[in-house]
């Protein structure tokens, strides 16, 4: 514990910016006592003491997130279909099959959709497993490969992008976050979809998103428990993942859901709700995320609901300033991956997002994962940075700052090779 206060208080200074309020506390010293609800007590009381159980209070908890966290989300459209594009197993100088899929919400060409880019390793036996992630700046942007079909959709305004909309200058914008070839040579397909193509990420995106076009919260006048942008985005994961569950050269079984910060919160939240995904990974997700709320360190529930409205269900505002009486916290969010390999992943520089918050929340998930005979975390404090631990929980605490970077996904890769590679084959 000693140690973990002075690294943070050495690299406070090197928190970015943006993220430095003037209250928000980065002191572990004035984290105040708290109690975490049980993930293994059920709300009446009882405890939970099989894996039987386990399933009704998992139900429980599911429905605890629904109503104060991230919303109600509708099933998957029964119209839905999927149109490819494009198929080449040309693309990457061989290396790789690029395919290219629109997702037809309604079943039609003119009703609301979006883009799934998918690459295949050609030189590994199919069907493969997958690593299944949104992205920040169109499908275009995870590479320089020319092939990529420009998104049309809204894009937040920023270099290469104009009007809210990307230029063929933005191809490869994101790449350092995406190696592709790297993850490709491992053995595993990576499909990506622009989270934008879902809801654009401001508070009038509802407008143009699937909230405006699909199942509940159509009008303005939202419900306290209808989904928000964060549910919202989680439910184009799961669709993107019906499509993959229907792909001869994807192996349906082994699919990972990844995420990076408001996606990392997105990614927990779909491989919460649907256990079709293999492997569940969080990369610096913070608040709303992996971290635990109780804490009161770096971004609490004022923050994130003031600056971002619009990610969570109505009824998490109230929380604000009062993380206490939620009747969940992260932990049992990260619970809801079990017995499924799960991995959380924080930065030493990205005290915002709570990196000692967000493994005591993977450790407050582990009875749960030994209820139900998986082994977890091993080790009772946060580890040193960059010495990675791969349970069936697995942590790292990287050097460095709030970013996806090539040292995570070594670690995720290996991770996979250790959980996904023994899981029997769909096909």
């Amino acid at each position: 514990m000693k140690a973990w206060h002075a690294l943070m208080l050495s690299i406070v200074v090197a928190t970015p910016a943006a993220a430095q309020l003037p209250n928000a506390n980065y002191d572990e010293a004035k984290v105040p006592a708290y109690t975490l609800p049980d993930p293994l007590r059920f709300e009446d009381g009882r405890p939970v003491t099989s894996p039987e159980a386990w399933r009704l209070r998992r139900a429980e908890i599911l429905r605890l997130f629904e109503e104060h966290v991230y919303g109600r989300s509708p099933g998957a459209p029964p119209a839905m279909r999927f149109a490819v594009v494009e198929t080449t197993s040309k693309a990457l100088s061989g290396r790789a099959t690029r395919r290219q899929v629109r997702v037809l919400l309604d079943g039609t060409e003119s009703g609301p959709a979006f883009e799934l880019l998918l690459y295949l390793p050609n030189a590994a036996p199919h069907p493969v497993p997958a690593f299944l992630g949104l992205n920040f700046g169109g499908n275009h942007g995870v590479h320089s490969d020319a092939g990529i079909r420009l998104s049309r959709a809204w894009i937040r305004d920023g270099p290469s992008v104009v009007n809210h909309r990307a230029t063929e200058a933005a191809r490869g914008s994101e790449a350092g976050a995406w190696p592709v070839e790297r993850i490709l040579a491992r053995g595993y397909a990576l499909a990506t979809v622009y989270y934008g193509d879902l809801e654009p990420d401001h508070a009038d995106g509802w407008r143009e998103g699937v909230r405006a076009k699909i199942g509940p919260g159509r009008s303005q006048r939202f419900a306290t428990d209808d989904w928000g942008a964060i549910a919202a985005w989680a439910w184009g994961l799961r669709r993107a993942l019906d499509y993959l569950s229907n792909d001869p050269d994807v192996d349906g079984r082994r699919v990972a859901v990844i995420g990076h910060s408001r996606l990392g919160k997105t990614a927990l939240w779909a491989g919460a709700q649907d256990e079709r995904f293999a492997m569940v990974v969080s990369n610096d997700s913070g608040e709303g995320g992996a971290a635990l709320a109780r804490r009161k360190f770096g971004e609490r529930t004022q923050d994130i609901t003031k600056a971002f409205p619009h990610w969570f269900c109505a009824r998490y505002r109230e929380y604000a300033l009062r993380e206490e009486a939620l009747p969940v916290d992260q932990h049992q969010l990260l619970a809801l991956a079990a017995p499924r390999p799960l991995y959380v992943a924080s930065a030493t520089e990205d005290l915002w997002a709570d990196p000692r918050g967000e493994f005591l929340a993977a450790k407050a998930a582990e009875p749960v994962y030994r209820l139900l005979g998986r082994d977890a975390l091993g080790v009772a404090d946060l580890p040193a940075p960059d010495r990675p631990l791969r349970g069936s929980i697995g942590y790292h605490l990287r050097s460095g700052a709030h970013a996806l970077t090539a040292y995570d996904w070594e670690q995720y890769l290996d991770f996979a090779d250790r959980h996904l590679r023994s899981v029997p084959k769909s096909h």
